[in-house]
């Protein structure tokens, strides 16, 4: 027992929860806006293939995060294009570019590599892990936090910048007033639709950071629908954290742990396909005892909006 809450699991944790917090993160901006994407899953499959497709053609792996934040937020703006604009259904435009990525990413991965299921190299280079001078020095501490990618890194840091903004700016006010009541915000000046444009391009920018982190990051490579389930992860933590920052974070944690408790489980002899649900029941029991009326009925104020 005494090995199963080492301090590496904790690593892994913070190493695992970061494609989520950061898809969370996106997520909750959307909702502030009033916006329910459903299509995190399909934007961080995205942002992880086009930051393989970045590394690979340009041999920089800081090159590649930007590609991937580049073509996160391209596919995020036809999602904000059909939402916002031809006032499409958010839930079915969300759901049907979930399924967009999955076929985009496996067409695409056939044609510029030539191979099927999965792509590496063994030339590729990932992300770069940092160690905090001073604290990983620090006996069990310095494990748990030194040694990660800049990206585990960014990730806790844009969560106090997001809440700084969410709820002590002036822009960060309307940006909320937007999604509370967008007819009364028109009636202030503050252009509705700007705001909304500006959370869903900033979702896909932090999909496509966490499309990174999962295939540059935790890994260097690319397997077919390699997110599994992920961005639908985030999407129920961003529900948890009732899409604000510092909740969706906690929210994140507690799904990150169980994923990295479940790969734990494996090394004590249990069967893999058992410990690989452990994350997906979290989720399901998560959503079970979760009962905030307010942001649903956001979610369907936006749904009907939309129609």
């Amino acid at each position: 027992m005494e090995h199963l809450f080492d301090a590496s699991l904790f690593a892994t944790t913070l190493r695992l929860v970061t494609p989520i917090l950061l898809a969370a993160l996106g997520g909750a901006l959307c909702a502030r806006v009033g916006l329910f994407n459903v299509g995190l899953e399909g934007q961080v499959l995205v942002g992880a293939f086009a930051a393989i497709v970045g590394n690979h053609f340009t041999g920089n792996v800081f090159a590649a995060v930007l590609v991937a934040m580049l073509c996160s937020a391209v596919f995020s703006a036809l999602f904000g294009y059909m939402s916002i604009h031809l006032k499409a259904n958010v839930i079915v435009v969300g759901v049907a570019f979930n399924f967009l990525a999955v076929g985009l990413t496996t067409f695409s991965l056939r044609a510029i590599f030539n191979v099927k299921g999965a792509y590496s190299n063994k030339d590729m280079v990932g992300l770069p892990k940092w160690d905090i001078p001073l604290v990983k020095d620090i006996p069990w501490l310095g494990d748990v936090l030194s040694g990660h990618t800049p990206l585990v890194y960014l990730s806790f840091l844009l969560v106090l910048v997001l809440q700084w903004y969410l709820f002590k700016t002036v822009k960060g006010f309307r940006l909320l007033a937007s999604g509370e009541n967008p007819g009364a915000a028109r009636t202030l000046g503050i252009k509705v639709s700007s705001y909304q444009y500006g959370a869903v391009l900033m979702c896909g920018v932090l999909c496509g950071l966490a499309g990174a982190q999962l295939s540059l990051g935790n890994v260097t490579m690319f397997t077919e629908g390699m997110t599994s389930g992920r961005g639908f992860i985030a999407l129920v933590a961003t529900m948890l954290g009732q899409s604000n920052p510092l909740g969706v974070a906690a929210a994140s944690l507690l799904f990150g742990l169980m994923d990295a408790f479940s790969y734990r489980l494996q090394g004590f002899s249990m069967p893999a396909h058992f410990t690989l649900m452990l994350p997906y029941v979290v989720t399901i029991a998560a959503m079970l005892f979760f009962k905030n009326k307010s942001y649903m009925q956001e979610a369907r104020k936006a749904n009907e909006s939309s129609r």
